[in-house]
């Protein structure tokens, strides 16, 4: 019975691509800015080979963490994983993760969504909207919140990433409400319209004290081909999703699915399903990095989140039976220690770990993230055209 736990540390880059300043992002290196934290460790990480990987002695994260230089055993195998499609978002990332390159960016809006969507929108929900640009999800409900409040407008935003965000008060807009709010503005986001995701972002309390809650909710864009999910599923293969996974994929290739409120709770349900017999893939998304720490440029934060993930690593490799694989990578960048507070265009690790892997082997530069998903489709036996190269486990 094999399985294969593939668990995404949202946002965790290691060091700008060479196209980095193309999208603003020129140095930037989240790995790095985290390790100068005094809050941060990863010992066991380390034992697996992360700091093993390509460009981790270059950029200066050996000397930062005073690794000897003679240190070059480890028992995972390891690569440094390159981003091919146009494109830094978390929907990208993960589609190329599942096999899927995207050869365009997904739409973003820096000036606001068109005036003709908005009034089929507020047509079509009844209500008025509030803000309509780029805005950090904690300062435009304290800035909008109270006249939200008072007119039942709805605050929506975007970022710099290819979302339509609807903001709106639990007491004023029922949470189910909400999400039937997102599901309208999904079906007339299409075309050139069409952004990755339509986010959900209930919040509670007062002015001048509100709180975002943890029932967000995604609604993605469809993959545009079948992803390794899809082939996985089509084959009689469990596809587990602990955290949005189910929410990126729009629900395709899915056979259950968990959501959580944070990493702890992530990590407590991948264990949950470690526990499970079954046959295929468990496919987990930790998203406090990305979302707490890397868009609030929050160093110590980000740093303390990693050292908690690796203190939790252990029983991770303990739950581990004969024929799994533990696969531990990334979707993009989110530098927290750069002025902006945007994801970045970085490499991202792949760390590999199970009696199947070779230990101590260094995969080098990879040239897709698909080749993720090539490896899982070869170890399950699935010969299909896939945009990636699998790996020699």
């Amino acid at each position: 019975m094999q399985r294969v736990f593939l668990i995404v540390l949202d946002s965790v880059g290691i060091g700008e691509m060479p196209d980095a300043a193309d999208y603003g992002d020129a140095g930037s290196n989240t790995i790095l800015a985290c390790a100068k934290s005094p809050y941060f460790s990863m010992p066991n990480m380390a034992d697996l080979g992360f700091f093993q990987i390509d460009g981790m002695k270059k950029n200066g994260l050996w000397k930062e963490l005073g690794i000897e230089e003679k240190r070059i055993d480890f028992t995972g195998a390891v690569a440094r994983m390159t981003e091919v499609s146009k494109g830094k978002d978390t929907t990208i990332g993960h589609w190329e993760i599942a096999g899927v390159v995207s050869g365009h960016p997904l739409p973003t809006f820096p000036e606001g969504f068109p005036q003709d969507f908005l009034e089929e929108f507020k047509k079509q929900t009844g209500r008025d909207v509030l803000c309509n640009r780029p805005y950090s999800g904690t300062d435009v409900i304290r800035d909008y919140g109270k006249e939200h409040m008072q007119t039942g407008a709805l605050i929506v935003y975007t970022s710099a990433d290819s979302v339509f965000q609807i903001a709106a008060h639990e007491d004023v807009v029922p949470v189910e409400q909400l999400y039937e709010y997102c599901r309208t503005a999904r079906r007339l986001l299409t075309g050139r319209l069409g952004v990755g995701r339509v986010i959900a972002r209930p919040f509670t309390g007062e002015p001048g004290n509100f709180t975002r809650t943890s029932r967000r909710h995604d609604f993605s864009l469809e993959p545009p081909r079948q992803t390794m999910l899809d082939l996985l599923k089509s084959h009689g293969k469990d596809v587990l999703s602990v955290g949005k996974i189910v929410d990126i994929f729009a629900g395709r290739g899915i056979t259950d699915h968990v959501r959580t409120v944070n990493n702890e709770d992530g990590i407590n349900r991948t264990l949950e399903y470690m526990k499970r017999d079954f046959e295929g893939l468990c496919f987990t998304n930790l998203v406090d990095y990305d979302m707490l720490y890397g868009h609030r440029n929050d160093v110590d934060g980000y740093a303390k989140a990693l050292t908690y993930f690796d203190k939790r690593l252990p029983e991770l490799l303990a739950g581990l039976r004969e024929e799994d694989i533990l696969m531990i990578t990334a979707d993009h960048g989110c530098d927290p220690s750069t002025p902006s507070t945007d994801h970045s265009r970085e490499y991202t690790p792949l760390v590999l770990y199970g009696k199947p892997v070779a230990a101590g082997t260094n995969y080098g530069t990879r040239d897709s993230f698909a080749d993720i998903a090539a490896t899982i489709l070869q170890y399950f036996g699935i010969e299909v055209a896939c945009a990636g190269t699998p790996l020699i486990l």
